[in-house]
């Protein structure tokens, strides 16, 4: 396994956007600005039943579908926009079916390589956490955002594509974080170790 910088000694969640039009015809979207669909809209309104164990500092992607996904979610919050919070800009690839999408640790034509992803990732998510001011980061971002966090946390594997809207909630405990999902309880169910 590659080494990155560690992670902030504390917790953070993050939430993948709700569904886009891309994400419903497997076309491979990084940079590319797609809608919500009428389903994504849903599963980003559900998300105001959540119960967060804190109080929280929002932030998201400056892709439409995660600042639409934030808003939906946190109506009463302003989220702040993060740059570096953004998608993989997969290149050439963009707009081509998803079964075309190249090695994840190859860099594509025109678009970024996964370990630059990784570290700007990492600059993001400290970012976020120093600028919370002691309630919980939440950051609205994109798959490959948590994946790279995945990596960064110092799990094997990126895992499996998580679930649109679905909060996970990466918990720092002694000295690791756990992935977590938060459910509508405020409860956590562990997902890695």
């Amino acid at each position: 396994m590659a080494s990155f910088p560690a992670l902030p000694a504390r917790s953070f969640c993050l939430i993948r956007h709700g569904e886009t039009t891309a994400n419903r015809d497997e076309i491979i979207a990084g940079r590319l600005d797609v809608a919500l669909t009428d389903l994504g809209r849903q599963q980003a309104s559900l998300l105001k039943e959540i119960s967060f164990p804190e109080p929280i500092t929002l932030f998201c992607s400056p892709m439409d579908r995660a600042i639409k996904t934030a808003s939906l979610a946190f109506p009463d919050t302003t989220a702040q926009v993060v740059p570096d919070l953004r998608e993989r800009d997969w290149g050439v690839f963009e707009g081509r079916p998803l079964s075309e999408l190249p090695p994840r640790d190859s860099t594509p034509p025109q678009g970024e390589g996964w370990r630059d992803m990784i570290l700007r990732v990492h600059a993001a998510i400290t970012w976020c956490c120093t600028q919370s001011q002691g309630a919980l980061p939440v950051l609205v971002c994109h798959s490959g955002v948590i994946r790279a966090t995945r990596l960064l946390s110092q799990q094997t594997s990126v895992g499996t594509r998580p679930a649109n809207a679905t909060p996970i909630l990466f918990e720092h405990h002694s000295g690791k974080h756990i992935e977590q999902w938060l459910d509508h309880s405020g409860a956590n169910t562990a997902l890695l170790r």
